[in-house]
């Protein structure tokens, strides 16, 4: 064999060579590259709905959970405030039916929850104006939110919005609208599943 054909019939190997070669580098770098478009396990995690044992929230009890990066506010109502939710004027309540809150279609009535779940309100823990975290104040006749006028709610610290048991911000307040009410449903009697909703669950 000439030299000619050698070097023809070698040059024809480093080129195959070659492009396996870099075929396989494509590859290597295209499969980290699309994984990269998948969420992180984090990520999914972060949207997943939170399921919550309720069967240890005693009357007046608060449970404060994560979903989403937001902090939600479970609190299980006594007799006595579901009647003061009822008592409330609606006329010193921006939204006493809550229109233009951000909530649930399901989500009814001044106790703003589940039908035959009025004890248990579920509430996102943000304040609609700037998003600081109200605080739980479920004693009536507080005498810095109002004394005998105050039948228990919720108070931001940060600029005063206050809102009554069942989240409905009282007027002239800053905070705009009602706290919001994310979707949520039942799993059993103990088991609150936030970010199902009880239409599709």
């Amino acid at each position: 064999m000439s030299n000619d054909g050698i070097n023809q019939s070698r040059r024809k190997f480093l080129l195959g060579a070659t492009g396996v070669i870099g075929g396989a580098g494509v590859v290597g770098a295209a499969i980290p590259f699309v994984a990269s478009w998948q969420p992180s396990a984090k990520a999914k995690a972060a949207g997943a709905p939170v399921r919550v044992n309720i069967s240890n929230l005693e009357a007046g009890g608060r449970l404060v959970v994560e979903w989403r990066g937001k902090p939600v506010y479970i609190v299980r109502r006594t007799l006595e405030s579901l009647k003061a939710i009822n008592q409330i004027d609606s006329d010193s309540l921006k939204d006493a039916t809550s229109e233009s809150a951000n909530q649930p279609t399901y989500i009814m009535g001044n106790a703003r929850s589940l039908k035959g779940k009025e004890d248990v309100l579920v509430l996102v823990g943000l304040c609609t104006h700037l998003g600081c975290a109200p605080i739980y104040r479920p004693d009536v006749g507080a005498a810095d939110l109002g004394g005998d006028n105050w039948l228990g709610g919720f108070f931001c610290p940060c600029h005063g919005s206050t809102f009554d048991m069942s989240g409905r911000v009282f007027v002239n307040k800053p905070a705009p609208t009602n706290l919001e009410i994310p979707p949520h449903n039942y799993e059993s009697d103990d088991v609150l599943v936030i970010g199902v909703d009880s239409e599709v669950a």
